[in-house]
């Protein structure tokens, strides 16, 4: 009797000990999404191909839902509090769909696996999406492959970009500004696509 009591006190003294060492839940961080351009800058060509926004590509300090501060060329640190409502290469691409479709100039856009008979693909790697905190400004770049889906021959290559000035270190307007950055880039994105196929 007494071992099972000596199991029970263990047991009793284990279940304690891990309540000591649980940390309590910490608040929800605020949860933020991307747009798309509806409005383009300038001219956009219009096709009947059909296209395929490849799967992005980042560095993994980008591939995250965290939000990326830069207070030193060499420094990486995430925005407290904040995130995106995905990972920013899946969020990229969502909205680089969607801004194609919004110019209502190209017989369709996709995805991979929506099962679209694929003209032309355009390979997307994300160089930079960052609030650069000691320049005061947001910074987004993207670097641009085309490629003929029928015979993999990369048709073009150019590098987009957008930025945004910011005042302050509120969570509200440094997103803005990312957005703002992003929808600039993407206008360029899908302007040059057209432009070439």
């Amino acid at each position: 009797m007494s071992g099972i009591r000596s199991i029970g006190v263990v047991a009793a003294c284990l279940l304690l000990s891990a309540c000591a060492l649980a940390k309590p839940p910490g608040p929800v961080p605020e949860t933020y999404d991307l747009t798309a351009p509806t409005e383009f800058s300038g001219r956009v060509g219009g096709t009947r191909a059909q296209l395929l926004i490849a799967n992005p590509t980042s560095v993994s300090v980008l591939d995250t839902e965290r939000i990326v501060l830069r207070p030193d060329p060499t420094v990486v640190t995430y925005l407290k509090g904040a995130q995106w409502t995905d990972k920013l290469p899946k969020l990229v691409q969502s909205r680089l769909v969607e801004a194609f479709e919004n110019t209502g100039r190209i017989r369709a856009v996709g995805r991979p696996g929506e099962g679209l008979l694929i003209d032309y693909q355009l390979v997307i790697d994300i160089r930079a999406f960052e609030v650069d905190t000691s320049a005061g400004l947001t910074r987004v770049v993207f670097s641009l492959k085309l490629m003929n889906d029928r015979n993999g021959r990369v048709l073009a290559s150019r590098q987009v970009g957008g930025q945004a000035s910011v005042s302050s270190s509120d969570k509200d307007e440094l997103v803005l500004a990312l957005d703002a950055a992003s929808r600039a880039a993407m206008d360029q994105a899908v302007r040059w696509t057209l432009a070439k196929i």
